[in-house]
This record gives C-alpha cells, sequence and structure tokens, in this order.
C-alpha cells in the first residue's frame, strides 16, 4: 500500500553553480528561486491495485515516482509505504555501467536484502525473462537501450517486490518483451501485488490500470476511472491548452458541432448490432458555426476495455473537406468492413482543424455489438485460411 497525504516537493533554482556556494556563507542574500515541481499530492494506492499516472512533460510525473520510490523526500507532506519497493525509473539508473549485468543483478538484489544464494536460484529466471544471452556476461555499457531495459525490468520484477513502480519502461521494448511484461503485470495484480506506472501510451493505461490521476504542473487535475481520466488528458491536450475547462467527454473550439452520429447497415437502416464482415457506415451529421478553410472529420473506435482499436480521418484517408462556411451542414459518411470479433465497442468521433486542434471531440458517443457464431481471440478478423496435408 502507498499513500501520500499532502506531499509537496520544491527545487531550488541557481543562476550560476557558484550561487549555491556563496548562500551557504553567513548572512548571504537569498541566490535562488523555488521550483514547485509537486502540489500538494494527496493519493492512496491499495494492495493489489495498478495505478497509472498520466500528464504532459514537465508535470512531475517522475519526481512523484522517485519520492513514492524513496529517492527523493518531500517538502512537504508525508509518504507511508508498506512492503519491498521495486523500482525501475529513468534509464541509466540503478546499474553500474562497468559491471556485467549478471553483477548487476546480484547488485540490485543484494540493495533488496537477498542472500547470494537466493540470488543464485533466481538468476536463471531474470536470465530468461530478459533474454538477452550472452550479453549477460558483457559490461552494461555496451548494451542497446532494449537490453538494458529488459534486464533493469527482469531484475525488478523476480526480487518478488510488494510495490513495483516503473516510468515509461515499456517504450523501448520490442513487441514480444512488451507482452512479456503485460503477462508480468497480470500475475502480480493476481498476487495482490501494487503496481505504479507512467506512460504516455493511453491504450495501455486503460488497458493495465483500476485507477489513474493526471497531473498538470504538479498538480492533480484528475483522479478517477481510467477511461475518464484518459478522455480528460485528450480533452485538455486537443484544446491546446493544459488548464483550458472541458466537458470531459465533449470539448473544443466550437467552430463547428457534431449533431448526430449514426451506425448503418447495408440498407441504410441505423444499428447498434453487426456481424462480423458485414458493410457498415459510419454516418457523421456536422453544423458549422464558424467560416473556416478546412475541416477534418474523424472517429475512433474502442473496444470495452478502452484499447484503441482503429481510428482514422478524412485528412488520412485523402478526402479533404473545406473551405466551409458559417451555417453550412454536412455529413460524413466512413464505410468499412466490420473486421472485428465478437465483443462490445465504442465510438468516438470529433471534428478537426488541419493542426489537429479540436473543433468539437465527441468520447463514447455511440456503441455497438459485433456478433459471430465463432469464438475468435482477440479483437480483429484477419479471415484466416486454414489448409493442411500429410507429409
Amino acid at each position: 500500500m502507498v499513500a501520500l497525504d499532502q506531499v509537496s516537493k520544491t527545487f531550488p533554482l541557481y543562476r550560476r553553480p557558484s550561487d549555491r556556494l556563496l548562500e551557504s556563507f553567513p548572512f548571504s542574500p537569498n541566490l535562488h528561486q523555488d521550483f514547485q515541481a509537486l502540489r500538494d499530492i494527496t493519493l492512496q494506492i491499495e494492495p493489489g491495485q495498478t495505478f497509472a499516472l498520466i500528464g504532459p512533460n514537465g508535470s512531475g510525473k517522475s519526481t512523484l515516482l522517485q519520492i513514492i520510490a524513496g529517492i527523493l523526500e518531500p517538502t512537504s507532506g508525508t509518504i507511508r509505504r508498506e512492503g519491498r519497493v521495486a523500482a525501475l525509473l529513468e534509464l541509466g539508473a540503478g546499474f553500474s555501467p562497468e559491471f556485467t549485468g549478471r553483477e548487476n543483478v546480484y547488485l540490485t538484489s543484494e540493495l533488496m536484502g537477498f542472500s547470494r544464494r537466493e540470488t543464485d536460484q533466481r538468476l536463471p529466471e531474470i536470465a530468461a525473462f530478459a533474454d538477452i544471452g550472452s550479453f549477460l556476461d558483457r559490461p552494461v555499457k555496451e548494451y542497446s537501450s532494449g537490453m538494458y531495459v529488459r534486464l533493469a525490468f527482469a531484475s525488478a520484477v523476480h526480487v518478488d517486490p510488494d510495490i513495483l513502480i516503473v516510468d515509461e519502461a515499456l517504450a523501448v521494448g520490442d513487441v514480444r518483451f512488451a507482452n512479456r511484461c503485460m503477462r508480468k503485470f497480470e500475475e502480480f495484480k493476481q498476487r495482490g501485488k501494487t503496481i505504479f506506472f507512467v506512460s504516455h501510451d493511453l491504450g495501455l493505461v486503460k488497458r493495465l490500470a483500476d485507477q489513474a490521476a493526471l497531473l498538470i504542473e504538479g498538480s492533480v487535475d484528475m483522479l478517477g476511472s481510467p477511461h475518464d481520466v484518459v478522455n480528460r488528458y485528450v480533452g485538455l491536450a486537443l484544446a491546446g491548452d493544459h488548464r483550458q475547462d472541458s466537458q470531459g467527454s465533449r470539448h473544443g473550439d466550437g467552430v463547428s458541432l457534431i449533431e448526430q452520429v449514426r451506425l448503418l447497415d447495408q440498407a441504410g437502416n441505423e444499428t447498434a448490432l453487426a456481424r462480423t464482415g458485414d458493410p457498415l457506415v459510419m454516418e457523421i451529421t456536422v453544423r458549422v458555426q464558424r467560416a473556416c478553410d478546412s475541416l477534418v472529420a474523424g472517429l475512433l473506435i474502442r473496444n470495452r476495455l478502452g484499447m484503441d482499436v482503429y481510428g482514422t480521418n478524412s485528412k488520412v484517408e485523402g478526402m479533404p473537406i473545406g473551405p466551409v462556411e458559417a451555417g453550412d451542414r454536412l455529413t460524413i459518411r466512413f464505410a468499412f468492413a466490420c473486421a472485428l470479433t465478437r465483443q462490445e465497442y465504442s465510438v468516438t468521433v470529433a471534428t478537426q482543424h488541419p493542426d489537429g486542434l479540436s473543433q468539437d471531440w465527441r468520447d463514447d458517443i455511440l456503441s455497438f455489438s459485433v456478433i459471430d457464431a465463432r469464438d475468435l481471440a482477440g479483437v480483429a478478423n484477419l479471415e484466416a485460411k486454414v489448409a493442411w496435408n500429410k507429409l
């Protein structure tokens, strides 16, 4: 369990390195400016909970992780941690570059309180998880960033921590390693471990996290379900101002407004049910409020876990819209084959400026279900054809 109560962190900023020394002399004037990286953070992450922290660069995410990991002390407020903590923070932290991978594994384990004999027992599993082959006995300074993270992650998760802290560790791994990490996260959740992670992959946040927080300029802007927090973040980002108020599921500058969204079947009838392989049309009706030179309309389909399944827009598809005048009403249709597996999906639609800023963004405005007699895995139906012969 991790509990933070009114945690703040302030760093002194000096114009010159020598000012730090001069300021230490008796009766010296104040030669620094205070920078408040975190402001009154109050959070509680329960055992077995996976908690995600998101926000723009410079919002204080890494500072907060370092405080939770015990690397930094808060300027004010209190923090309580229960259990063994393992942290995988910025690339390059924790390992000695001159030591081999094997030596660094032993060093990490000793710092976590394990004996050499206990590390001997864990080493084969760590080596198999990292999958770096003979480089395990090469100096870490010779590793690629991907190899480094694989070994660091393997070392962190195999010391059996009660609290695992991860800062963008999966951003440099290949897809096989990322899937391996996903399975390890799921295993940790089932075993009642606490996971606290930072990621810019919003789909990953919605897939893994039980709860999320949006950090803006050192303060918690929103705390809640991953779905709601991610939507809030996307809304603020696309509005072009991290402090702009948002309606949560709808945001934009109002140059155009989405009046209606309909899912149509092959006969042109509105439907909320489709079979795998059916031709479908997503129809978006838009009213222009103010004249503009160009307008982009798009859609995003997500599954029930909030994972982005498919997204496109008129610009990507080579069908520019504009110029348009105030009072114009447009109908934009996206025709596609339903190459989805049997489950429920939601649709987010948007009108935007060509630079990506929102005119009108409507999260989860429509939902539909896909039915199929076959029990396919995943979200995409690739219509595989099976052939075989006896050798």
